[in-house]
């Protein structure tokens, strides 16, 4: 019954005007689109021709991905869930049959980052970090950087960053950015030539020179804490990586801070990095008992950045009071990710709360200085671990 279902949808799909079956196709997310080609030869010939990839390419570049992967045990497939703003449904990418024959028996798989149509894990046994392209099905092992073998827990969200090449190239850059000595430096894989290099950051008056609103440098966090932090600045131009050590002069309260994950009740700053941008949420019990048992809601959230000059951290703005209501559930763990693309800054919030998952996506407009919360369809966790989340580019065809 299935089968003829699907036979006279497409039949009827392929009657429509083509004209109205590329722009319906257009506006498709990826794994919709590879499922309708599996099922409709007219949609495959549409899909192969050149200049429709190049369209949906440029559209699906400035399109944002969330991207998730949760896992039970260390024997389940790898299947990344991915939600973009516009959509009402979770997309499944499945990649555990493309890792199945990489990854030996009982490896211990985490998701590190996204960009285009590259996606990063790290394998805490083996200790190392491949790269997998579900479009083209083909695994890439990054050979160990300078530092050696890392376990998962090396890797900092915040300090790392995945750069896609353009669409159909390949290639793609991996950096992140560590203390050496006490020196903060950049480490770069490039996938051309299979190599790494690093670099430690220089500390000049290049500083003087630094906008944050120039849209070819890269922020990568090398250390935080409660008043100073230690990031690297990437920019296009020869004169190599630069430290900024911005100051953050807002309030502290007695308690001990959490960077980028927090549990226990006596953490109630959280602080949220990513491109030269942080995100702190400020939490708090609402009764007594909640907390002696660890449990908390959010009271506040904050949008820092850096100034002109990276010397200092800079509010830019509060999440409203009636946002903060519709987010204020309780929780015991929350950890979250942050990044600014194209005028815009997103941010996720990920709490558990005995067990539960609950995932909360904010944005917010630089330009109309406004926030918006997004909404999300349900997402099963329940009993799941927490094993990755990013958000990337949109998946384009090769």
């Amino acid at each position: 019954m299935e089968t003829r279902r699907n036979s006279t949808t497409s039949v009827g799909f392929s009657l429509l005007p083509s004209e109205l079956i590329h722009y319906i196709i257009l506006r498709l997310a990826l794994p919709d689109i590879f499922h309708l080609k599996s099922v409709n030869k007219f949609v495959t010939c549409i899909i192969r021709d050149q200049d429709f990839a190049r369209e949906y390419n440029i559209k699906s570049s400035s399109t944002t991905w969330l991207f998730v992967y949760k896992k039970r045990w260390h024997r389940d497939p790898v299947v990344v869930h991915g939600i973009t703003q516009s959509s009402d449904r979770w997309f499944k990418v499945m990649v555990g049959d493309i890792l199945k024959p990489v990854i030996p028996p009982g490896e211990d798989v985490y998701f590190l980052t996204a960009s285009g149509n590259f996606f990063l894990f790290a394998l805490n046994c083996s200790r190392e970090v491949i790269s997998v392209n579900p479009m083209t099905k083909k695994v890439t092992r990054i050979p160990h950087s300078p530092l050696g073998p890392r376990g998962t827990s090396s890797w900092r969200r915040s300090g790392i960053k995945l750069l896609a090449g353009p669409s159909g190239s390949g290639h793609f850059r991996f950096l992140f950015a560590e203390m050496v000595d006490n020196s903060p430096t950049l480490f770069e894989y490039d996938s051309r030539t299979n190599n790494w290099k690093s670099m430690v950051a220089s500390e000049n008056n290049l500083v003087n020179g630094l906008h944050i609103k120039d849209g070819n440098r890269i922020f990568l966090s090398a250390s935080n804490g409660p008043r100073r932090s230690v990031v690297i600045s990437v920019g296009c131009d020869t004169n190599g990586p630069v430290v900024v050590r911005p100051i953050f002069s807002g309030a502290l309260e007695d308690a001990e801070l959490g960077v980028g994950f927090s549990w226990g009740s006596l953490i109630k700053r959280l602080h949220i990095y990513g491109d030269g941008r942080m995100l702190i949420v400020r939490s708090g019990s609402e009764s007594e008992d909640g907390a002696s048992r660890g449990i908390r809601v959010v009271k506040g959230v904050e949008l820092w950045g850096l100034s002109p000059n990276g010397r200092q951290w800079t509010l830019v703005s509060n999440v409203p009071n009636e946002l903060i209501d519709e987010i204020k559930k309780p929780y015991g763990v929350m950890m979250g990710c942050l990044e600014e693309k194209e005028g815009t800054i997103r941010a996720i919030l990920m709490s558990n709360f005995e067990g539960v998952w609950d995932i909360i996506w904010l944005s917010f407009d630089i330009e109309k200085s406004k926030w918006a919360l997004v909404p999300l369809p349900e997402f099963k966790m329940e009993g799941s671990n927490m094993a990755g989340v990013t958000f990337s580019s949109g998946l384009t065809i090769t």
